[in-house]
């Protein structure tokens, strides 16, 4: 059972995610929240594997209940989706800095918002390659000349398989390029990520761009 806490201060989006969402036999809302705050008081009580998360709302907006959850430890384990009513946006590529898993806009097609569900309940991130590559042109600073200390740290494969993903490659298809098991490519990204510090394969995917090891 996926379990979803909803995050927006529009009550009538919360109802129509909520609808969608209790008409599927794996997934549950597990709680609504009308702004940041009390969105990341309820993560903190119900832990649910996905919070819904509108960008713009008073009190604390998204951006910032993002980087709430994702700084603290109890809470690891939930994937943030942003929801935005604006695309492509430096507040979108801010929230995936703060340690968002990914973004809808609003306006998605119901089967298309289910599916991303899932998605992101797996650990995967919600970015295709081409949205990646936009967000990481318009709104990443120019890559620092030489990879960080930490970049160091990683192993030529596991710095490959980074690289791979910061394409928007999938796991199967990094172990293709690299003719290894799916197993071993994400087993290869997790080490990846514990040495870099990053929350999911998002952030993953933001660092690889912002030091220089993958360019637009």
């Amino acid at each position: 059972m996926i379990r979803v806490l909803l995050v927006d201060d529009q009550p009538l989006i919360r109802s129509g995610f909520r609808a969608l969402l209790d008409a599927e036999d794996d997934i549950e809302v597990v709680g609504e929240a009308g702004d940041g705050a009390e969105g990341v008081a309820l993560a903190r009580a119900h832990r649910p594997d996905i919070a819904l998360v509108d960008i713009q709302m008073p009190v604390v907006d998204g951006i910032e209940a993002t980087r709430r959850i994702a700084a603290d430890p109890d809470l690891a384990g939930i994937h943030v989706v942003i929801l935005t009513n604006y695309g492509l946006d430096e507040y979108v590529f801010n929230a995936l800095r703060a340690g968002a898993a990914g973004f809808l806009v609003k306006d998605i097609l119901p089967e298309d918002f289910l599916h991303a569900i899932r998605v992101a309940a797996r650990g995967d991130a919600l970015l295709a390659p081409s949205i990646t590559r936009k967000l990481i042109d318009r709104y990443v600073a120019r890559p620092l000349p030489s990879a960080p200390k930490a970049l160091s740290r990683l192993t030529t494969r596991e710095r490959e398989a980074v690289a791979l993903a910061a394409e928007g490659l999938s796991n199967d298809e990094i172990a293709g390029r690299m003719v290894i098991s799916p197993v071993t490519a994400k087993t290869h990204l997790n080490r990846a990520m514990t040495k870099l510090h990053a929350r999911d394969r998002a952030q993953l995917v933001v660092i690889a761009y912002e030091s220089g090891l993958v360019t637009p």
